[in-house]
């Protein structure tokens, strides 16, 4: 694969306006550092947004669903036909992350890269249908170089639009029976860890199901070993969800949007598009440290420092929802607080 629409430089953050919230910061009758984490927070979007005062009134949350074909070797506890049957449940309502959307009154939207099983026509739901999957790859690339570019294009056209509708802040989330193992064998060549250091139980396998997992990946590196560059890591070993996230995060970086990182499979997306194009790195911001074993290590290469630790392995863009409230309250923080001169509280001598 050529270089191509990827590699455009990303937006710069605005130094000056950081250096002014953090003189704001500074100012703010409370002991210096004193929340923590949420102070570098509402700093970095301030850099972001280009304002001193931050908001994250327009949240902008795209889901995108695809199979695997490495679910043939038998590592997922669940059948294929989940993911269109998640499809709807995204579309009628019924999801966890349809639930937090409506409660954080941000904008839900839903993209079907291609499932092995038909997927009707359903309202809330773009059905690109790029491909029935991707191909086993225990025997095969996973996606041929046209189709991964097909699933990039996807998601940058979707961080496209959010951008054009004033989106403030982009959540990704994925929906794709056995992608947790796609996400292992990329994380596996991306950082050059043991198998066995990156690889869980995903959506509830047991052990017997974890071991196949390790077979199946242990195949797919002897297959596709060679592979390094991350683009065609991501060709051999990826997934069409995961692409379609990859694409979005460098657009969102390219067009200014912040974006907030849902679980393992979107961080192994992250980090991906931070290989391509480094400067996706100032753009993300982490939601939370998940069960899967593979995530730290995933967070630990990009510098993360994720809001919550609650122990999820949902997916969806669920746990990066749950952290929207922090996030805003950050912000609330930073804006709404009066200065010590503002309150005429005497400043520490």
């Amino acid at each position: 694969m050529s270089a191509f629409w990827w590699q455009a430089s990303c937006r710069p953050l605005d130094q000056q306006v950081a250096a002014q919230a953090l003189q704001r910061q500074a100012e703010l009758t409370k002991p210096a550092g004193a929340l923590g984490q949420l102070e570098p927070l509402a700093v970095r979007l301030a850099a972001q947004q280009g304002r001193v005062r931050p908001e994250l009134e327009q949240v902008w949350i795209s889901i995108f669903a695809g199979d695997h074909g490495v679910v043939a070797e038998g590592v997922s506890a669940y059948p294929q036909a989940v993911t269109v049957q998640m499809l709807g449940n995204f579309a009628g309502g019924g999801a966890a992350i349809s639930v937090l959307a409506r409660q954080l009154g941000a904008t839900l939207e839903v993209h079907n890269l291609g499932t092995v099983e038909p997927a009707p026509a359903m309202h809330g739901v773009c059905q690109h249908q790029l491909a029935p999957g991707t191909a086993n790859f225990t025997q095969a690339p996973a996606m041929s170089s046209e189709l991964c570019l097909a699933a990039l294009q996807v998601g940058r056209a979707v961080a496209e639009r959010a951008a054009a509708a004033g989106c403030q802040l982009f959540i990704g989330g994925e929906m794709g029976i056995g992608n947790t193992t796609a996400a292992s064998a990329l994380a596996c060549v991306l950082l050059d860890k043991q198998l066995r250091e990156l690889v869980g139980p995903g959506t509830g396998l047991d052990s017997a199901g974890v071991a196949r997992k390790i077979r199946a990946i242990e195949a797919a590196l002897a297959l596709h070993g060679q592979a390094r560059a991350p683009l065609d890591c991501l060709q051999r070993l990826g997934g069409l969800e995961i692409a379609a996230l990859t694409g979005a995060y460098l657009a969102c970086a390219q067009q200014g949007v912040s974006v907030l990182v849902d679980g393992f499979i979107c961080s192994v997306a992250a980090l991906l598009a931070v290989r391509l194009n480094p400067g996706v790195a100032n753009w993300l911001l982490f939601s939370h440290s998940g069960a899967e074993p593979g995530h730290r290590h995933v967070l630990a290469a990009l510098e993360a420092a994720p809001l919550l630790q609650l122990g999820l392995r949902l997916g969806e863009g669920s746990g990066a929802a749950l952290a929207v409230p922090l996030l805003r309250l950050a912000c609330a923080l930073h804006g709404q607080m009066a200065t010590f001169s503002e309150a005429a509280v005497q400043e520490q001598g």
